[in-house]
């Protein structure tokens, strides 16, 4: 592992068999199809905003590169009475962006919003399972679980907010929401809406200053566009699709001016199907449209071979993941079979499927910027009409889809993707109860049995029994095909070659971010 010294720092590059200098400076430009909706931190749930907020605050805990969890805020902890109470003993170190010292009434505050019922957070599931929180000192919390909850340690991964800024705020209708203050490596500085966020590095943060002193998150709506700049240089760091990643970069430009990285990425893309809507009500209805999507050729012809079919709600790289279950395969014969049995058929002889004089159709919502999944959108609307069912393609921009559509609960079909934390449990996705405006169980999904095995995995701190269950889980909702689970994604970022000190781990390429730096002689942005 690297390691830092204060100053100009050396770095030893041995498989290179050169010596660079960490200097300090430079910027970096990165690109996303989406702006932020909100920088307060438990309010966000779009990757855009927690990209953000994961540079500009911090948990009391996070992955290593290796996947184990280590402290962040919190310096250690202790784990009692066999899981009900956790001991966090907090760094002394931190301070807030604006110099106010980070304590455990910081703690205490973030944990009330996040069980305020008037909070429209989404991650309060975590945190209403506790009994008790209570502050024993300024840097100590002790932590009281109601029953043992094994999530609990990894959930207090999430974003500590400022007690002495927010404690008499409104969250949905505050300026802080555009003006944050953190603890974190970066410290924000301006939000132009539509085109930038821009941070600078935190001087004081006490993991040591970043090398690189500005972040300028630039918002460009689609993913075309992002390519021509990357051919100007314009921005310095974009996640590929797998087209640019297998045949538009392989030139001597970007050779020479990026690098490229592939690694499996924990999270999945599905056709999620209102689960409300009366049209997906048979489960033979859902089971026929997964017999008629053909996943192989998606991950042939849209992922170009970058990817895996995706079988449920556990990549392959959990150990939660059922490999007993297997996709449903390309059967359109089966579909239609499984469509007459539920009612659809062409009565009319018009080329149409159509069940009591309705015709068989319904519109499928993806954001804009996203190519793989509006082409993704186009194969399965070509696929279901071979079947007989009409399918129309509206894109959404992206703040609008949020908020207009997946907020509200108004679509019949959606094409979106989960990243997902490294703890299998996903009870805010799949739990019945999670389906208030804002929450991620924004399908409708609601099974008994599910929520009785995602409430039993929480309980389980044996990692094997704990298996059992989220097999269970898994199998389930593959059975209930209320989404047509398509693919798990490689991660394709490209990172231009100045940047040093990247290493790849089982993590991805982000979390040694502030250990980044540019060279003196090769920085291209001097103005702090």
């Amino acid at each position: 592992m690297l390691k830092k010294i204060p100053l100009l720092a050396v770095f030893f590059l041995l498989a290179q068999g050169t010596v660079l200098a960490a200097d300090y400076g430079d910027a970096i430009i990165t690109a996303s199809i989406g702006d932020a909706s909100t920088l307060v931190p438990i309010l966000a749930s779009d990757s855009a905003s927690a990209e953000i907020c994961g540079l500009v605050f911090n948990g009391l805990v996070r992955y290593d590169k290796d996947l184990n969890l280590e402290g962040e805020l919190a310096e250690r902890w202790e784990i009692k009475e066999g899981g009900l109470v956790i001991i966090f003993h907090l760094r002394k170190n931190v301070r807030w962006h604006d110099g106010q010292p980070f304590t455990a009434r910081d703690v205490e505050f973030t944990y009330q919003k996040l069980i305020d019922p008037n909070v429209k957070t989404p991650y309060s599931g975590d945190f209403e399972r506790i009994k008790s929180l209570e502050v024993l000192d300024d840097h100590t919390v002790k932590v009281t679980y109601k029953e043992p909850f094994s999530p609990g340690l990894s959930s207090w991964g999430m974003w500590i907010m400022p007690k002495h800024i927010l404690e008499k705020e409104d969250l949905s209708n505050t300026k802080f929401s555009r003006n944050p203050i953190g603890t974190g490596s970066y410290k924000f500085k301006e939000w132009k809406t539509g085109e930038k966020i821009v941070l600078v590095s935190n001087p004081d943060y006490y993991e040591g200053r970043p090398y690189i002193n500005r972040y300028i998150y630039r918002i460009i709506p689609d993913q075309a566009t992002t390519f021509l700049e990357l051919q100007t240089q314009g921005v310095d760091e974009v996640g590929l699709t797998p087209l640019q990643y297998t045949r538009q970069t392989d030139t001597p430009f970007f050779k020479k001016y990026y690098r490229k990285y592939k690694y499996p990425s924990f999270g999945y893309t599905y056709l999620g199907f209102n689960m409300k809507d009366p049209l997906f009500a048979d489960c033979r209805v859902r089971l026929a449209l997964d017999y008629a999507i053909d996943k192989d050729e998606i991950i042939k012809g849209v992922l170009l071979g970058l990817g895996r079919v995706s079988t449920g709600p556990f990549p392959p790289e959990s150990w939660a993941y059922n490999v007993d279950v297997k996709s449903v395969p390309y059967n359109p014969k089966k579909a239609k079979e499984l469509l007459k049995e539920a009612g659809w058929e062409d009565h009319d002889s018009d080329g149409w499927l159509d069940k009591d004089g309705d015709k068989f159709k319904f519109i499928i919502l993806t954001n804009m910027g996203n190519d793989t999944r509006q082409i993704c959108a186009e194969i399965i609307q070509r696929r279901l009409k071979e079947i007989g069912i009409d399918v129309e393609i509206r894109i959404i921009e992206w703040a609008t889809f949020l908020s207009e559509f997946i907020d509200k609960h108004r679509f019949n079909a959606v094409i979106m993707g989960w990243n997902l934390s490294r703890d299998p449990d996903c009870y805010d996705i799949w739990h019945s109860s999670k389906q208030r405006p804002g929450e991620f169980n924004f399908i409708g999904y609601e099974n008994k049995e599910v929520d009785a095995l995602l409430e039993a995995g929480r309980r389980e701190f044996d990692e094997e029994k704990r298996k059992e269950i989220y097999n269970k889980i898994h199998r389930l909702i593959f059975d209930d095909h209320p989404c047509i689970f398509l693919f798990v994604p490689d991660a394709l970022p490209m990172v231009h070659a100045r940047f040093k000190g990247i290493a790849p781990a089982p993590l991805g390429i982000g979390y040694n971010f502030i250990k980044w730096y540019v060279p003196k002689e090769e920085q291209r942005y001097t103005r702090w």
